[in-house]
């Protein structure tokens, strides 16, 4: 185990993507075993010690941040394994998320998760329910959790798996857990103390503790950004890989248009899925299965975003008023009936077909996907050159309130004057509005305005953060949401597990909460 104490080695472990200033520590850790972090855990249980875990720091909320204390980086912890039969990867929280894809892949098989930068690591996605632009179809990085391995503030190690210590009780009384884990049992068979808020009706949200019945012990600590315990190896399910895709970038010149077919293939998309359950093995319907449309992506692009990447890709229409990338699973057997599917959907939306990209092979997918994904990348470069940090936000709403949404979004930001896009996973009704200031006042008015979304999302039932987490930088965005009640009962959550405040601190809540 690597252990350093000089300034120099500690420097880039003292910031993240969120780039938030005033990080330190007095020691890093370096360790290669969930023992070799119990050590390190004990410790600092016993003095007291501020600890900070460390991931790949491509977080965005400054959750990786150290304000004192020590920091243990997980870097070490990467092996890796996977079992083609039973479809299930065993890897170390320090894997690179693009290194288990490319291995997966390799054993023909798919791990669906995709969040906008691979070089996060796996642990980073658990500890922040990482999911991306696939979260359309297939959910985020929680429904493929089978069995974690967690080190405790006080050292035990733990491994909790899927569907061990389900609730015995109904939302909002004590929860009871039966289980075999040495895991401060006294604690879980007499009940952690009760969380009674209910969450948002939306798709994506890792906005506090999950709480939703049934509730799996598991499903505490993913999306609990480090401040449960220290995620040291994840079990993950794998799927079969698709046989081939049909995707398409498409582009509107009405933005209406292109709502009404957002909104139709989500609909039908959901239709798809209800149609395949019900008529799966053991089903009452033995009906075969219509081939209809079921995207399992769908991110959009206003006007702005258009314009602002047509500098990296110059074929890219710039006076249109948005567009949409799409994906579709397909076989040999269902790829031309669904070619005419999404054909005529297009068409009676009045996209714009000639001047679209439509492919079925490998190489122009990722072509696309790098169209997607260098957005954000050009996005980044800008506010570097203007010495200024991005303002984005990442709030999700009902659907039925994502059409008043969008437009507060672009009413509120055309009225500002500010340099903007806005893009992002449509489907769930989930978009980034980033603002771009070019100095400090247009900082100032780009913050401003970010609380003002903040509490438009709020009022229409929506969470303040669908993907990136809360970290340090939303805690008072969380407590808007939420109220003191609610964060005091996640407060009271975090001690039974940690009751010295070691891990995670300044993560999702005030230390004034854990007094």
């Amino acid at each position: 185990m690597q252990v350093k104490t000089q300034p120099d080695d500690l420097q880039n472990y003292l910031t993240d993507a969120s780039n938030m200033p005033g990080g330190h520590a007095e020691k890093l850790f370096v360790p290669e075993t969930a023992e070799e972090i119990a050590s390190i855990l004990r410790e600092a249980n016993d003095d007291g010690t501020a600890v900070t875990i460390s991931g790949a720091r491509t977080g965005t909320v400054g959750g990786a941040i150290p304000f004192g204390g020590v920091v243990i980086s997980l870097e070490k912890l990467n092996h890796l394994s996977i079992d083609k039969n039973t479809k299930v990867a065993t890897v170390g929280s320090g894997v690179i998320l693009a290194d288990l894809q490319k291995a997966v892949e390799a054993e023909g098989l798919f791990y669906p998760p995709d969040p906008t930068e691979w070089s996060c690591q796996i642990g980073g996605t658990v500890a922040t329910n990482a999911s991306g632009a696939r979260s359309f179809k297939y959910g985020a990085t929680r429904r493929y959790v089978r069995r974690l391995q967690v080190v405790m503030a006080d050292g035990e190690i733990v491994q909790i798996e899927r569907n061990c210590g389900s609730p015995r009780v109904s939302k909002g009384e004590t929860r009871t857990y039966d289980v075999s884990l040495s895991l401060t049992r006294g604690l879980l068979q007499s009940g952690l103390p009760p969380l009674t808020y209910e969450r948002p009706d939306v798709r994506k949200n890792v906005s506090g503790y999950y709480n939703e019945e049934p509730l799996d012990l598991i499903d505490l600590f993913i999306g609990s950004e480090g401040t449960l315990g220290v995620i040291t190896e994840v079990e993950l399910d794998l799927l079969p890989k698709p046989e081939g895709f049909f995707s398409g970038v498409v582009f509107f010149w009405d933005a209406n248009e292109l709502l009404g077919f957002v909104d139709e293939v989500r609909q039908r998309s959901f239709a798809a899925r209800r149609n395949l359950v019900a008529t799966a093995p053991g089903s009452d319907k033995t009906d075969s299965v219509a081939i209809d449309i079921d995207a399992s992506l769908i991110e959009y692009f206003d006007g702005n975003a258009l314009r602002f990447i047509s500098e990296k890709f110059p074929e890219t229409p710039g006076d249109a008023a948005g567009a949409i990338f799409f994906e579709q699973e397909t076989t040999a057997e269902t790829e031309d009936a669904l070619f005419e599917q999404w054909n005529e959907l297009l068409e009676r939306h009045n996209a714009d077909i000639d001047r679209s990209w439509f492919t079925t092979t490998e190489p122009d997918r990722e072509k696309m996907r790098a169209f997607r994904h260098a957005l954000p990348v050009s996005v980044n470069e800008r506010v570097v050159r203007n010495r200024q940090r991005k303002i984005g936000t990442d709030m999700a709403v009902p659907d039925e309130n994502f059409p008043s949404f969008l437009r507060y979004y672009k009413q509120t930001l055309d009225a500002s004057g500010l340099d903007y896009v806005i893009f992002g996973h449509i489907g769930d009704c989930h978009l980034h509005a980033n603002m771009l200031p070019k100095d400090d006042a247009e900082a100032e008015k780009a913050r401003h305005i970010y609380g003002r979304c903040v509490a438009q999302a709020i009022m229409l039932g929506g969470t303040v953060s669908a993907e990136h987490g809360v970290g340090k930088l939303k805690r008072k965005y969380l407590a808007a949401m939420m109220g003191e009640r609610y964060l005091n009962e996640m407060a009271e959550l975090k001690k039974s597990f940690d009751p010295n405040v070691i891990l995670g601190r300044g993560n999702m809540f005030e230390e004034k909460y854990l007094g």
